[in-house]
């Protein structure tokens, strides 16, 4: 699996919206938040175009410009402004062969599952679970989430995953497993199977994520993975942030019980409390990187990088 080139200082990064859109005005804050750390832009042009009022225009133009940003030789990096919905529709416009051919940096999360699949299973190059430039890095960019981002992007030796200070890495079942990190978030892990990107669990670390959905849709989403062969397959599990996902009948009762009953007989460690996902702070995963997970020491590490 190949890791991107590091991004150096005054690189040019790519904005692209390949789910939802933004305003004008949210437009000219995501600019200036990239020209503040230090990089060049440049920006596909339906970021703030509105389709249906939640696609940043239609499938066809989405894809073509993520096309576009791998294809063009002054762009070193591709950062999502944003998630949303509907980036499902563009994954048919994509050019695989050339993506294959010109890895890049390229980082988002929530509705850009589809695409961290795509491009990690297809394409075979690590991609990053992190911050979003509209959705992070204008008002919630802190200093442990930016330190995440970068130490992730620019990785040169193994290193090891730092949840932010007082958010401690909590164990619901024992043992060590390594393997290629994959996963998102839950609801388009769900979505992607039976199609051509379908998320390959076997032999591999699942990461999940998820916001906003009901306890029950957790439950279901929990056994449809696992009625489907993904968790007896896959060597760990790390469990991101479940934001405002709530049991209002029950409160007591969370993903953590869905997920212990579910795998109390599939022999494989799990952590959680990984602060990744929609909450704040929101660290950076390298999907498509090898992963090892120990719960005795309660460390995630990534090594092997190779450029």
């Amino acid at each position: 699996m190949k890791y991107p080139k590091p991004l150096k200082p005054g690189a040019t990064i790519g904005l692209v919206c390949p789910s939802s859109a933004i305003s004008p005005e949210r437009e000219a804050q995501c600019k200036a938040v990239i020209e503040q750390l230090g990089f060049k832009i440049k920006a596909a042009d339906n970021l703030t175009s509105n389709l249906a009022g939640y696609m940043a225009g239609d499938g066809e133009t989405r894809g073509k410009w993520i096309n576009r940003m791998f294809s063009d030789p002054e762009v070193d990096a591709i950062f999502c402004i944003r998630g949303g919905d509907g980036g499902s529709r563009s994954l048919e416009y994509l050019d695989l062969e050339m993506i294959k051919k010109h890895p890049k940096i390229f980082v988002g999360y929530s509705d850009i599952t589809s695409f961290h699949l795509l491009f990690n299973q297809i394409c075979n190059f690590v991609t990053f679970h992190g911050p979003m430039v509209s959705s992070n890095m204008i008002e919630d960019f802190d200093d442990e989430s930016k330190s995440s981002l970068f130490q992730a992007l620019n990785a040169e030796t193994p290193y090891e995953f730092q949840n932010p200070q007082g958010y401690e890495l909590q164990v619901l079942k024992e043992g060590c497993a390594e393997g290629m990190l994959t996963g998102g978030n839950f609801a388009l892990l769900g979505a992607s199977l039976g199609t051509p990107y379908e998320v390959d669990t076997r032999g591999k670390i699942l990461f999940i994520e998820e916001v906003g959905e009901a306890m029950s849709r957790i439950d279901r989403l929990v056994y449809q993975l696992k009625n489907a062969g993904k968790l007896k397959d896959c060597a760990g599990i790390l469990l991101g942030q479940f934001t405002k996902c709530l049991n209002y009948d029950m409160p007591g009762y969370t993903e953590l019980n869905i997920f212990q009953e579910a795998l109390a007989d599939i022999p494989i460690p799990v952590m959680y409390n990984i602060q990744s996902g929609h909450g704040n702070p929101n660290m950076t995963l390298p999907f498509g990187a090898h992963c090892m997970m120990n719960t005795s020491t309660k460390s995630i590490c990534f090594d092997k990088i190779e450029r």
